[in-house]
């Protein structure tokens, strides 16, 4: 991986590393109970998300532990974006998650393809995971569409099923040029 996270840039989206200015609008995000459920996670209480925020900033980012970054439209934050090791299978997992003012506007597919273009160019890597509750028939369609392709279900102790799915990324292979249009590249350093 890059020595730092850096920042990325999609036709609409700027992925920026998060700062400790962006505490408020990422707790904000992670209680919102409509973001959780589809996120398949419990809704926190607000000093865990503080904390957990304060954790990207004093761990993730100088342990070089995974890329990650707040997604913004227009100087508004719309959401979150993190490439990172899955736990399921030897590999990477890309990680999306819109505040739902910004749900259907097509943002959530530029964020993926954003994510799979740096997974490719930057990080080298030739295939990327998504895991999707079976019941989010939203991201399921939207990851159909990008090209992710079924691998298995997980079964979590509560009985909810997750679908593990794969896509490569277009890396290392003769003649490809990556993930298709929405292209991210790094942004001017600031």
């Amino acid at each position: 991986m890059n020595a730092t996270t850096p920042e990325l840039r999609t036709e609409r989206l700027h992925f920026l590393p998060y700062r400790p200015e962006h505490e408020d609008a990422f707790v904000g995000l992670l209680r919102d109970a409509e973001v959780c459920r589809w996120m398949g996670q419990d809704l926190v209480p607000e000093p865990q998300l503080r904390e957990l925020f304060r954790a990207i900033l004093t761990d993730v980012y100088p342990q070089r532990r995974f890329d990650v970054w707040g997604l913004w439209l227009d100087g508004t934050y719309v959401g979150h974006a993190e490439i990172k090791p899955t736990g399921n299978v030897d590999g990477h997992e890309l990680v999306a998650a819109l505040l739902p003012a910004h749900w259907g506007r097509g943002l959530g597919g530029e964020a993926v393809r954003g994510l799979l273009r740096h997974a490719a160019d930057d990080l080298g890597l030739t295939e990327a995971y998504g895991m999707v509750g079976a019941e989010n028939t939203a991201s399921l369609a939207l990851s159909r569409r990008l090209g992710f392709r079924h691998v298995k279900d997980v079964v979590g102790d509560d009985g909810s099923v997750t679908r593990m799915l794969v896509i490569s990324t277009g890396a290392g292979e003769p003649g490809a040029d990556g993930p298709p249009a929405g292209a991210v590249r790094a942004a001017d350093p600031v």
